[in-house]
């Protein structure tokens, strides 16, 4: 008897291995999977800007890196005893002015950097839902943003009053997904694409609206990318739904997937979007890892020296063929 309703995920005709240059970015979900990549010694980045769970807030930071659009005052404000920017998350935020700008820009270089030369791109969008800004101090704050009407990516704890919160159409995330694209592939004509949408739950947008979020990305990105033989799109929104439809691959707030969820889309990601030839390479990185986080019962001990002796022979030999990799 089969109990589940399985996925069919057909391999990806772009797929990743370890001379792939992966930028990750979007909603908290993203980063679950970039630590999979990160355990794995991918080279990889990951939400530079903190997470962003809307598609505007992503194309966005996208233009701004693109174009080479440096933060200045007019995009901070204090808040909260701390400078903060409505375009980044409340991570980066700096009790300095300008301690906060030099950082922001220098992420911001760092940033065009990998847009260039990355292999592959995975955007995790989160939501519709966007709050966008009533007031700013800086007349000249709005002037500069008017074009994206001032759709922030993080409300920061500001007062609920002072945004507007709206769902966006279809239509706008199509827009805002299509521009991404070209933005990027202006710069790097040859990357890869691969949209997902987070498994993660906004009940504060309430049950029904949550449903409905989530529908118009699904929507917007499989009309955006399916003629697009370098765009893909992986279902782990599906697989949580569908495949794993039972609290127990729930964390404790019965919203975000735990680690069991989390560990089983990842083998659905890399069995599809990830090349079968370095599949033992990995499996020696990952007999590695844990052997790094392997507590001797006695560090001093004959057996545990010679324990570390072959760990670093393991260490060595996939030196010879990654030697980029650092444990």
């Amino acid at each position: 008897m089969q109990f589940t309703t399985p996925i069919v995920i057909l391999k990806s005709k772009n797929l990743i291995d370890y001379n792939s240059k992966i930028v990750s970015i979007g909603s908290c979900f993203a980063e679950n999977m970039a630590s999979k990549f990160d355990y794995f010694k991918f080279n990889t980045i990951t939400n530079p800007f903190g997470i962003i769970f809307n598609p505007v807030s992503i194309e966005n930071v996208f233009f701004r890196a693109i174009n080479e659009i440096e933060f200045t005052e007019i995009d901070v404000f204090f808040h909260n005893e701390r400078w903060q920017c409505y375009e980044v998350h409340s991570i980066l935020s700096n009790q300095n002015k300008e301690e906060y700008l030099l950082n922001l820009n220098q992420i911001l270089i760092d940033f065009k950097n990998h847009i260039h030369t990355a292999s592959h791109f995975i955007i995790t969008y989160g939501t519709s839902w966007v709050y966008r800004l009533r007031h700013f101090d800086s007349a000249q704050y709005r002037q500069a943003q008017s074009d994206k009407n001032i759709i922030v990516a993080n409300c920061h704890k500001v007062a609920q009053n002072q945004f507007d919160k709206e769902i966006l159409s279809v239509e706008i995330i199509k827009k805002s997904i299509k521009n991404t694209i070209e933005l990027v592939q202006k710069v790097n004509p040859n990357c890869n694409f691969i949209f997902t949408v987070s498994p993660v739950r906004h009940i504060k947008d309430g049950f029904v609206e949550n449903t409905q979020s989530k529908a118009h990305l699904i929507s917007a990105i499989h009309s955006s990318i399916f003629h697009l033989p370098s765009s893909n799109y992986f279902p782990s929104f599906e697989i949580v739904i569908d495949e794993l439809r039972d609290y127990r691959f729930y964390a404790e707030d019965m919203l975000h997937p735990n680690q069991i969820a989390i560990d089983y889309i990842w083998e659905k990601f890399f069995l599809s979007q990830v090349s079968e030839n370095i599949y033992p390479i990995m499996s020696e990185v990952c007999n590695i890892q844990k052997s790094l986080h392997h507590k001797p019962f006695n560090p001093n001990s004959d057996s545990h020296n010679k324990f570390l002796d072959n760990l670093k022979s393991k260490v060595d030999a996939i030196k010879k063929t990654l030697p980029n990799i650092e444990f």
